[in-house]
């Protein structure tokens, strides 16, 4: 428990010091070019061939992060389907099929880096690092500036340095937020932490496999290698995940030491947490930063603490044997509470990489992670975490303004008709894709390719769906998940899950941000206060259970229920 304590709080220290950074970089009334710019950044504009000095409406914003996205995704699918006739395939990988290397493709340019593949048998060199690396660094960075737009736009649009006063309907420029996401936060913190990783023993390499004899003597045995720090590092610091071995951060290989498995965890949550710190003042509302990190934290710590228990208890295969901890799919390295840890925080964020199986946690223990990925907004993934937690606050002020009579307004902006439409697409649209997905392989079992029969069963299919709608990528392995079934449905709710929410609240933020701002007075909404923040908490998890209880209760908590039944 120790360890658990130290690392959160380390965590929180260091994203509140991270998320000074972030405003300096982000917040264009303070920005000022310096000698990175010069050299770096502007030869970067004039290559893309775009006018950082023109601020985007969010059409525009959208409409640039799109096209990036899936021209980066097309290029990757390319290199996966062609990989065996590339340059750096020391160990003879073949291509990939069409459809896994489509859905590797989208998984990865979604920020979501969900494997249908084992990575060291499955890519070379050159898809790892040329086509994975690269999507685990634009897409987060897109992100993060999605994120950005949107708070410039719930605060009045888009300010010069000087200007009096901020551009309506103007959000930035996606460009120059990529850019300055990549050259001043994601490279810098990721070298650091790959240089870190290789003094613990993670591979920095492009040699080809090691033949090794074994302990038993037996026929040699061959270890892939590969450049495994860099991939290691900017999967946990952009909520990325995807692992470069198939057991992903459970092989030593990835996570050889307590310190590495603690600096992975802590790197999960940085970035997210940085956000959360970093909205007030972006949106030049300090206070606001108390809401947002305080019912993310809350939220976050009730999850932490009924994973962890859950995880304490015995296996019920075990319970005749042992009172201990579940230990099943654990490594003995680290433990019940520090795999339980992990499980949470990175189902609460986008991340799912993962230390342990989660399909071999208790019950109790896998409901959790379903549903920090149901919530989707408890840290979330770099920026479209805060996107989410935003969408949850405007649907909290649409009911708050019902409940005592008034037109609902945030910052003195009214939540018009067209933007009550678009919240109540985001709030239907989730159980929408992974309930109805579910229930179509489930219907027929040679599309499901379940391990486990009954509850369990039904746990796996909807956890992979619920993974892939909310860009987590984690999953109840045992599913026989690479068929051109899995692959293509996935692929749907992985761009369902990840350019919908994206653009939705970026056209609310232009709405609002369009409207002139009517002067605040005492009876306007405050949202700075705890009542409002217990009524936020209470939202997210009415929604949460509305929509998600019935398949909770045919999956873990029946599981549960069964479990205990049977003892």
């Amino acid at each position: 428990m120790t360890e658990l304590l130290l690392v959160l709080a380390t965590t929180a220290v260091g994203g509140a010091l991270l998320s000074r950074h972030l405003v300096a970089v982000f917040d264009e009334s303070r920005f000022r070019a310096d000698e990175l710019h010069r050299r770096v950044e502007a030869p970067l504009y004039r290559l893309l061939g775009v006018a950082p000095g023109v601020p985007m409406d969010w059409r525009g914003y959208f409409g640039a992060l799109l096209l990036f996205n899936l021209l980066l995704g097309a290029l990757a699918w390319l290199v996966f389907m062609t990989q065996a006739w590339l340059p750096l395939n020391p160990d003879r990988v073949p291509n990939l099929s069409w459809d896994l290397a489509l859905h590797t493709a989208v998984s990865f340019m979604t920020n979501t880096n969900q494997q249908h593949y084992s990575g060291q048998a499955q890519l070379s060199h050159l898809s790892q690092t040329f086509a994975i690396v690269t999507l685990q660094f634009v897409t987060p960075a897109s992100g993060m500036a999605a994120a950005v737009a949107m708070l410039r736009g719930l605060r009045g649009g888009f300010q010069w340095a000087g200007a009096p006063a901020p551009q309506p309907g103007r959000l930035g420029h996606f460009h120059v937020d990529l850019v300055r996401s990549l050259t001043r936060v994601f490279l810098p913190l990721a070298l650091l932490l790959s240089l870190v990783l290789v003094w613990q023993g993670v591979p920095a390499t492009y040699a080809p496999a090691t033949q090794v004899t074994t302990l038993e003597a037996a026929a040699p045995q061959a270890i892939p290698l590969g450049p495994v720090a860099p991939m290691v590092a900017i999967k946990q610091l952009g909520t990325n995940g995807g692992g470069w071995y198939g057991p992903n951060s459970a092989t030593p290989l990835e996570n050889p030491t307590p310190l590495s498995n603690a600096l992975q965890t802590m790197a999960i949550l940085l970035l997210p947490v940085a956000m959360a710190f970093a909205a007030g003042p972006l949106l030049r509302r300090p206070r606001v930063t108390a809401l947002i990190v305080g019912v993310m934290a809350l939220t976050s710590a009730g999850l932490v603490a009924l994973g962890v228990h859950a995880e304490l208890q015995p296996n019920a295969a075990a319970v005749a044997y042992t009172d201990g901890p579940n230990m099943e799919g654990k490594e003995q390295r680290f433990g019940a509470v520090a795999s339980a840890l992990w499980g949470t925080l990175t189902t609460q964020t986008s991340n799912g990489s993962v230390n342990a199986m989660h399909d071999s946690f208790n019950p109790l223990g896998g409901m959790t992670a379903l549903v920090g990925m149901f919530v989707n907004a408890v840290w979330g993934g770099v920026g479209v975490g805060l996107i989410g937690f935003v969408v949850y606050l405007l649907v909290t002020v649409f009911l708050a303004g019902l409940m005592v009579g008034r037109t609902p307004e945030l910052f003195g902006r009214k939540l018009d008709l067209p933007t009550i439409q678009g919240l109540a697409v985001l709030v239907v649209l989730p159980p929408a894709v992974i309930l109805v997905l579910s229930a179509v392989a489930l219907w027929h079992p040679a599309l499901a390719g379940t391990s486990n029969p009954g509850f369990h069963g039904i746990a796996q299919v909807v956890y992979e769906y619920t993974s892939a709608f909310a860009n987590n990528g984690s999953g109840f392995e045992g599913l026989g998940d690479n068929t051109p079934w899995w692959n293509l449905s996935c692929v749907l709710a992985l761009l369902l899950g990840r350019y919908v929410p994206i653009a939705i609240p970026l056209y609310i933020a232009g709405r609002l941000s369009a409207q002139r701002g009517a002067p605040e007075t005492a009876a306007s909404l405050r949202i700075d206060t705890p009542l409002f923040a217990a009524t936020l908490i209470g939202v997210i998890a009415l929604l949460t259970l509305l929509t998600f209880l019935p398949a909770l209760m045919l999956g873990p908590i029946g599981e549960a229920l069964a479990l205990a039944a049977a003892r």
